[in-house]
Parts: structure tokens; C-alpha cells; sequence
């Protein structure tokens, strides 16, 4: 991001009646360019890793096992690009609009994201759970009950982590859209 032209364009203006003034709202936005960022990076490590496995391991025949990593692969293949077209948005924007301009861009911006929150977003999820459930008949003929078990908990505890996650960072634009109506 070109920060240095971007702080000395807005220094010169401020939006009457706000109570944002330019550098934080430059930080907030490079607060959550960094969490997408993180984000994005977790995603497409996961991505990797299914696709490695599938190259590798599972493509012999097909059958639901493939199925459900494909599934998975594609939820997730799916998110990261939505974040990364988010994020180079929102950037491209940051940098080519006085202050004014983004910041009406900025509420259009959140109101956009609420459409990937609360629709594509739940979609995803429910179509990678449904990949990791088509997994575990495998899981369980082919391995011990013990490992079986704790791919179960650890698959679970990993969804509910990365809902989490993803929660957390819904109430956090949410509140930004707030916060910019205000």
C-alpha cells in the first residue's frame, strides 16, 4: 500500500462531524488488511495440505472420500478468493480516493462483506463439514478407534476454532460499519 502518499492526502482533509481522524483510520484498515491477511495464509496452507493428500493419496479411485475432499478443498478455495478479491479491492480503492470518498466507499464496503458473512461464508462452512463428514467412514475403517477418535475431536475442535475466528471477525466489521454510520 503506498501509506506515504495516502498520510500526506488525508492530513490536509478532515470529514466534519466524524470522530475518526485519518491516521486511525488508516490504522484500523491496516489492522484488518493484517488479520485478512493472517487469514488468507491459514486458508490456503489447509488448501495446500488437501491438495498435497489428494495428488498423493486418495485419487486411486473415486468415491465419496474423494468427494468429500473435494468439498473441502473447494469451500475453502472459494473463501480465500472472495478474501483476496475483498482485500485487493478495498486497497486499490484506498489508495486512488481523497478521504471523503473512501469513506463513503468504506460503508458501501462493510455492507458488501455482510453479504459474503452472512450468506457465502455459512455456505462454505456447511459444504467443508459436509466434506469432513463424507471423510470419517474412512477415517474409522482404516484406522484405529483410538486415532479414529481423535480425528473426530481434533476435526471438530478445528471447525469450532476457525468459527471462532470467523465470528470474531464479523463483530469486528460490524462494528467498523457502526462505527462509520455513527
Amino acid at each position: 500500500m503506498e501509506k506515504d502518499n495516502l498520510n500526506k492526502l488525508w492530513e490536509f482533509q478532515a470529514i466534519e462531524g466524524l470522530n475518526i481522524n485519518p491516521k486511525e483510520l488508516i490504522k484500523k484498515a491496516n489492522k484488518q488488511r493484517n488479520e485478512q491477511y493472517i487469514s488468507i495464509t491459514v486458508m490456503s496452507l489447509t488448501v495446500i495440505v488437501l491438495i498435497a493428500y489428494a495428488i498423493f493419496y486418495a485419487f486411486s479411485q473415486w468415491n465419496t472420500f474423494n468427494l468429500g475432499l473435494m468439498l473441502m478443498i473447494a469451500s475453502l478455495s472459494v473463501r480465500v478468493m472472495l478474501e483476496f478479491y475483498s482485500l485487493h479491492r478495498k486497497e486499490k480503492q484506498l489508495v486512488s480516493m481523497p478521504q471523503k470518498s473512501y469513506y463513503t466507499y468504506l460503508k458501501k464496503y462493510y455492507k458488501t462483506r455482510q453479504i459474503v458473512n452472512y450468506l457465502i461464508t455459512p455456505i462454505c462452512v456447511s459444504v467443508y463439514i459436509a466434506g469432513f463428514y463424507l471423510l470419517l467412514p474412512y477415517f474409522k475403517a482404516y484406522f484405529s478407534r483410538g486415532f479414529y477418535l481423535y480425528i473426530v475431536v481434533s476435526g471438530i475442535v478445528s471447525i469450532a476454532f476457525v468459527m471462532g475466528i470467523i465470528i470474531k471477525g464479523i463483530i469486528k466489521e460490524e462494528r467498523y460499519l457502526k462505527q462509520l454510520n455513527g
